[in-house]
């Protein structure tokens, strides 16, 4: 898996790009099949911070998510955390959650007459 953290307008300090690299990784333990995780931050107004955050899962589209705050690591988890829920409801989504009778059941198999 690939993590880039990309800056405009400005420059972020490493411990603050760390921290954002450690905390993207968690995505992983919702979504195994994550392929590049991109982490924008955009510092073009004065008094506040955009992230945004591009995840390409395979056989999916990219999930995005963003979220504005004064601090980055703020709105950086802010955006993970809205990001976190984009991907556990798309696990929920596909996988089977029938608990009805296997399909053998409803299939009369030749010579059980």
């Amino acid at each position: 898996m690939q993590i880039e953290i990309a800056c405009r307008h400005g420059h972020i300090r490493d411990e603050v790009r760390n921290q954002i690299s450690q905390k993207a990784a968690k995505l992983l333990t919702y979504f195994e099949r994550v392929a590049a995780i991109v982490v924008t931050l955009d510092l073009k107004v004065a008094d506040k911070v955009k992230v945004e955050i591009q995840v390409d899962a395979e056989h999916k589209h990219d999930f995005v998510s963003s979220h504005e705050d004064a601090d980055a690591l703020v709105a950086f988890d802010q955006a993970l955390h809205k990001m976190e829920h984009q991907i556990v409801k798309y696990k929920e989504k596909v996988q089977d959650h029938r608990r009805d009778r296997p399909l053998t059941e409803y299939v009369k198999v030749k010579g059980d007459d």
